[in-house]
């Protein structure tokens, strides 16, 4: 036996499955089934103490709790981890240490490490909030004022024209003309750009009813419940959607389109407020 391997923890064996399939409408008004990526919440644990929640797909979940643990410097070998036992019944991860953890209490506060890219990070009870979030049930958004969006959006200019690598997003409003970009931002994460578009709104005091909001990122937990904060009632994206994403997305009565590129676009949720003009 080589003296130099570490110990090995002992771990359980609980992925989940990847996709969810949803019925979503597609341009022609037509119902198709479509594979969406699954988004969980993971309450990770370490000798008993609760340390952070990870917003994640669930593929590979004893390896995620042990290269967090490992990335924020809170274990510095794989000898110090006994176990890491996955239970996905109360979605969450209980580590097991040889010895505690490094400076627990200097790098670590409650807060809930999302899906967006970078790692955005969702402070205090952001996820208790959700079952306060309404938006208003009298409203409307067209088809052509989707279609006048995207030639919008695909005229801007943009950093991701000049040097790709960045995420974008535009506040925008229907017009008698088709649709109008208030406001676009770029970051390296989408909620870096989401966070750009809420604080501007508030330097200019625009309010989000009657507005649109567009991403070129996934639709996950994270971009839903930021945008229903604003009171913004229609949420489009070129890309797709997590499970998580589509729950609270209908949950809050959020009009959710995905997929957006041309003239396709599949329509998630809120279909009751959308007009296929």
């Amino acid at each position: 036996m080589n003296a130099h391997l570490p110990l090995r923890p002992v771990l359980s064996r609980a992925s989940r499955p990847l996709t969810v399939e949803i019925p979503a409408v597609d341009e022609h008004g037509t119902t198709v089934p479509t594979p969406i990526a699954g988004e969980h919440p993971l309450t990770l644990y370490v000798d008993k103490r609760e340390i952070v929640t990870l917003m994640t797909l669930g593929a590979a979940p004893e390896a995620l709790a042990i290269g967090w643990l490992r990335n924020q410097r809170l274990v510095q070998s794989l000898d110090e981890i006994a176990a890491v036992q996955v239970d996905w019944e109360v979605d969450a991860v209980a580590v097991t240490t040889r010895g505690g953890l490094h400076d627990a209490d200097e790098k670590l506060g409650s807060r809930t490490v999302t899906t967006g890219c970078g790692q955005g990070t969702v402070f205090g009870g952001l996820m208790d909030e959700i079952d306060q979030l309404r938006l208003p049930g009298d409203r409307s958004f067209g088809q052509s004022t989707l279609y006048a969006l995207m030639e919008a959006v695909r005229h801007h200019e943009s950093i991701y024209k000049q040097a790709g690598a960045v995420h974008g997003c535009a506040l925008a409003r229907a017009t008698p003309g088709g649709c109008e970009i208030l406001m676009f931002f770029e970051d390296v994460g989408r909620h870096n750009a989401v966070d750009a578009i809420a604080g501007q709104m508030w330097l200019d005091g625009v309010d989000g009813a009657g507005k649109i909001f567009y991403t070129t990122g996934r639709l996950t937990s994270e971009m839903v419940i930021k945008t229903a904060q604003m009171g913004i009632p229609v949420l489009v994206s070129r890309s797709g959607l997590t499970h998580m994403g589509w729950q609270i997305a209908q949950k809050i009565g959020l009009t959710m389109i995905g997929r957006a590129q041309g003239r396709h676009y599949l329509l998630f949720t809120g279909a009751e407020h959308f007009r296929r003009d």
